[in-house]
């Protein structure tokens, strides 16, 4: 053995042993007889690293240079296309870099990060992000999904930008339809780029202030119409949450029944949505729980940080989850444990991972949580204690102390 974490408990509540060979679970048993270095994980939780699905690492840290919000309208897509034409790639690295780290101390160690393709940036952000890629992947897997924030079909700089990120080997493809004059025709051509170059699909869809003209409905035909279930995911819904019950649950049911995921991006989602109003401002989040519930698989996740769009943030997935279930008024335990699911299995199964989770095996991608369980994680916003990547620590983070007198 090259590494053993004893003490380990599983989220079953089971205490065991983890050992690493080669970088991979070798074996996994309470009292395993091995002669290797050894991190005591004294009853922690031990999960399979934490994984961000949805992320923008290319324009995090950028709210200093930008100009100030106007009002009630936050104009956040403007502010940062106004700076854009600034980003040069070591900026890009520099900033992302440090917003990686920051994500990688809080224990992800997967992550799909957006990138964004226009006349404005050209490539930069992505070779930025690509670079970036390859000079973490000591701690942390790192996969693009490139997309166009500044409309497409009004935008042909963006389409060829897209088509060579493709060629290049991007592995993921987006869409932002709520930005562009023909949202269809939008949605149309991201479908025919993911068939076209053999890539899965993750859009930003159905932000807005009420249920109307929503485009999940468009991508739920479109991703049965190809056969690409398992292969669609879409951001934000913040409609959902506008919804009647009665409704979501239908639509939740379609969306299931097509094989699209969801991921709700809760600090993103509750600074965006509302702007329309002064008091009683609605939350504008949807309902992951509820979704899941009726068979749609959900994540969540971080989106922006210290950007317009959200003027904060620190890479906790955990803080996340515990924003979520805290809005949508989650309160039991199967719920908090659904919540640690979408930033894990869940997260793995949106990305379609097949290497993911503690099975002999597996890729020794372990984060040692400061819980007993999936649960106390979540509503307690428990920290990592430790992670490691390919069976070699990464990751240490010492518990706070008391120092009380005498």
């Amino acid at each position: 053995m090259d590494l053993v974490i004893r003490n380990a408990r599983l989220s079953s509540g089971e205490l065991t042993d983890i050992g690493v060979v080669a970088g991979r679970i070798a074996a996994i048993q309470p009292g395993l007889a091995a002669d290797a270095p050894v991190y005591d994980a004294d009853g922690c939780l031990a999960c399979a690293g934490l994984i961000e699905t949805h992320i923008h690492l290319d324009k995090s840290r950028i709210v200093d240079r930008c100009a100030p919000e106007p009002g009630r309208s936050p104009k956040s897509m403007e502010r940062v296309a106004a700076v854009k034409h600034s980003f040069t790639q070591q900026d890009v690295y520099d900033r992302a870099s440090r917003t990686l780290e920051e994500c990688i101390k809080w224990g992800t160690t997967r992550m799909r990060t957006h990138v964004e393709l226009d006349a404005g940036v050209e490539l930069r952000s992505f070779e930025a992000i690509e670079q970036l890629r390859r000079d973490y992947a000591w701690a942390i897997d790192l996969e693009l999904c490139v997309f166009p924030q500044e409309s497409l079909t009004d935008n042909p700089r963006s389409d060829a930008l897209i088509v060579e990120a493709l060629k290049r080997g991007a592995k993921v493809v987006g869409a932002a339809p709520n930005y562009d004059p023909d949202k269809a025709a939008h949605v149309h051509r991201i479908f025919d780029l993911a068939r076209e170059y053999d890539v899965d699909i993750d859009m930003h869809l159905d932000s807005g202030n009420s249920p109307d003209d929503m485009d999940i409905h468009l991508v739920c035909d479109l991703t049965e119409k190809y056969g690409l279930s398992g292969r669609v995911a879409v951001g934000h819904g913040c409609k959902y949450s506008t919804m009647p019950l009665a409704d979501l649950k239908v639509l939740a049911r379609r969306i299931a029944d097509a094989g699209v995921a969801v991921t709700v991006l809760p600090a993103t989602d509750l600074f965006m949505q509302g702007r329309d109003q002064e008091c009683n401002v609605r939350r504008g989040l949807a309902d992951a729980n509820l979704l899941c519930d009726h068979g749609v698989n959900c994540s969540i996740s971080s989106n922006n940080i210290l950007n317009p769009f959200t003027p904060m943030g620190d890479g906790s997935l955990i803080r996340m989850a515990n924003m979520q279930a805290n809005v949508c008024q989650i309160s039991s335990p199967h719920q908090f444990r659904d919540c640690f699911a979408m930033l894990t299995d869940r997260s793995a199964q949106l990305m379609n991972l097949k290497d993911y989770g503690i099975a002999v095996g597996n890729p020794a991608d372990i984060v040692i949580v400061d819980a007993v369980s999936p649960e106390q994680a979540i509503a307690e916003i428990r920290a990592p204690l430790a992670a490691f990547k390919r069976g070699i620590r990464t990751v240490t983070r010492p518990r706070a102390q008391l120092h009380k007198p005498g």
